[in-house]
């Protein structure tokens, strides 16, 4: 599957369930992928692994960050970004960057 097949699966499910009735901030739907983050660490910190690829559980790091990428995808498709070709861009740009961008971490 292609990261825009993702983007518009994402985006169809979301609205499907209704997160896009009304206006969206685009704050709030930036800190919606900040706070799967933060759930990811949390659940770092809870030790709570996905132990094996096939064996799925859910509030694990594993599938907090599958989170963050629904989330991302939804907001790029309903932006209208191609985040394919973002990404292909911003790889070859960071090809020419001195390591760790010039700075200490």
């Amino acid at each position: 599957m292609t990261i825009k097949q993702l983007q518009v699966i994402c985006h169809q499910l979301a609205t499907d369930k209704g997160f896009w009735e009304g206006d969206r901030n685009m704050g709030e739907l930036l800190m919606l992928i900040v706070s799967e983050l933060g759930e990811a660490l949390e659940a770092l910190r809870k030790d709570k692994r996905q132990i094996k690829y096939n064996d799925w559980k859910k509030d694990t790091f594993e599938d907090e960050l599958a989170d963050v990428a629904i989330r991302l995808f939804d907001l790029a498709e309903a932006e209208g970004v191609n985040l394919t070709w973002q990404i292909e861009q911003k790889l070859e740009y960071n090809k020419t960057r001195p390591p760790k961008h010039g700075k200490l971490f």
